[in-house]
């Protein structure tokens, strides 16, 4: 089992807390998606530990970080991103993010320049016709409310049931990670539409945009950004590239983790 260093800083007026692991070497910073922790990336930490300094986080509302009562807005996210860089002493790290973190990704580099050597984005919420804005919001609020109707272990059977191809190392961080986080983060989330392409053409350093395949698949799983928004994004990009992972939907690394690993390892290793 990896073993984890935890510890916490005051990042953006809010205790943030962090975990280490791997060697002294390049770091790497990964952002959790929504309903996630930091410690929901187990394999891809592990397959970088004995190259690189890899540090996971709790965004707020999140695992063991602080829940202010709000709000939870992506600029919000995004200076608590660039500030627990800074607070940690991080020069210039790779950063990775999935989803909601992939967005806060985006958003702090766009708002911090000189924030990260290099980024990956793995299927960030952009879309070119943004769902309604209530309806994410209720949709987070039942599925949370169903997660923690069950005990642990039936989580985890419902998890496998609706995801049978996970590995079994990414079950436990995720089932603890949704009865961690706060319901202040639902209640208080400030929805709106990604601005995408706007952030996009702030994104100056090195960035690898991870997608996978649409939401059109039968089980309803697929990935949030399409081959269109993904080329559009290249275009705006100055130095931006894309991994299109074959056999995946949202959850990428989750799916189809070889392929995604190869991307992402190739990646870091030309920036």
């Amino acid at each position: 089992m990896l073993a984890w260093k935890s510890g916490e800083v005051v990042a953006n007026g809010l205790r943030l807390r962090y975990y280490r692991t791997g060697v002294d070497g390049p770091p790497v910073v990964l952002a959790h998606g929504i309903t996630d922790s930091g410690l929901c990336w187990p394999r891809l930490a592990a397959a970088l530990a004995d190259e690189y300094q890899v540090i996971g986080y709790d965004a707020r509302g999140h695992g063991r970080s602080q829940a202010p009562s709000g709000p939870y807005t992506r600029q919000d996210q995004a200076d608590d991103l660039a500030e627990l860089v800074k607070a940690m002493g991080i020069d210039k790290p790779c950063i990775i993010g999935h989803s909601m973190g992939a967005d806060t990704t985006a958003n702090a580099v766009a708002r911090h320049p000189d924030l990260a050597k290099a980024i990956v984005l793995e299927d960030p919420p952009w879309r070119d016709e943004p769902p309604a804005e209530a309806r994410p919001l209720e949709g987070y609020r039942e599925r949370l409310r169903m997660y923690r109707s069950m005990t642990r272990e039936e989580l985890i059977a419902y998890g496998k049931t609706r995801n049978p191809n996970w590995d079994d190392a990414e079950w436990d961080p995720w089932a603890d990670a949704k009865f961690a986080v706060s319901t202040a983060m639902i209640d208080c989330l400030q929805w709106a539409p990604s601005p995408w392409r706007e952030v996009c053409t702030k994104l100056v350093c090195p960035t690898l945009l991870v997608i996978a395949e649409a939401g059109d698949r039968a089980d309803g799983l697929g990935g949030i950004v399409t081959d269109e928004v993904a080329a559009e994004a290249m275009t705006l990009m100055p130095n931006g590239q894309v991994a299109r992972v074959q056999g995946a939907g949202h959850n990428i690394r989750r799916e189809a983790f070889d392929d995604y690993l190869a991307a992402v390892r190739a990646f870091l290793r030309c920036v």
